[in-house]
């Protein structure tokens, strides 16, 4: 039995799920492979997130999805006590978003996805900067020079939906201090 002083497991991330809140997510594919590097497929893995957060009645105020990754700012559901339902919420969501890109590609078995890295938002500008963070990440990846631009992510919906006010203030926030992990090259 390892002591209390025995370091967590290196190579994965701790989630630490006990407290309901916001959290931020980075979520990348085995080895960073594009398994989802065409239209279609950005289509089904974009859905995919969109019902599972619905379903498992975590809100999002935004999202971006990559060809080998994705991101996303939700609220854990208000009728939990903690925000452990995450862990289910995307275990469906790879489970069976890695049997249907397996099956397109006829690769039974094939690992498609890896880990997660999770967020818990506490303060508010490390909030919004994320939230600009997500909402503007195409632009950052090169895909688009404008992010509205791109169909896989909120910037277009949080354009339609948001105040003027709220739009500039999160698009004006400065993010050049985040220290996120997001070293993939995604294509579309």
């Amino acid at each position: 039995m390892p002591s209390e002083r025995t370091p967590p497991w290196p190579h994965a991330p701790e989630h630490r799920l006990s407290v309901r809140g916001t959290y931020f997510l980075t979520v990348g594919t085995y080895l960073k492979q594009h398994h989802f590097r065409a239209q279609a497929r950005l289509r089904v893995l974009h859905r995919g997130l969109l019902t599972v957060c619905r379903d498992f009645n975590w809100r999002l105020e935004a999202w971006a999805v990559f060809s080998n990754h994705y991101h996303f700012v939700a609220h854990s559901p208000d009728n939990e006590d903690d925000a452990s339902s995450l862990s289910r919420m995307l275990g469906r969501l790879h489970e069976r978003t890695a049997k249907w890109i397996n099956k397109l590609d006829r690769t039974p078995g094939r690992q498609v996805w890896h880990n997660f890295r999770d967020t818990r938002l506490t303060y508010e500008k490390s909030y919004l900067a994320r939230l600009r963070y997500v909402h503007q990440n195409a632009v950052h990846h090169g895909l688009v020079p404008v992010a509205n631009q791109y169909p896989w992510c909120s910037a277009a919906w949080f354009e339609r939906t948001a105040t003027p006010a709220q739009i500039k203030t999160i698009y004006n926030f400065k993010i050049d201090r985040l220290q996120l992990y997001d070293e993939f090259a995604p294509e579309w």
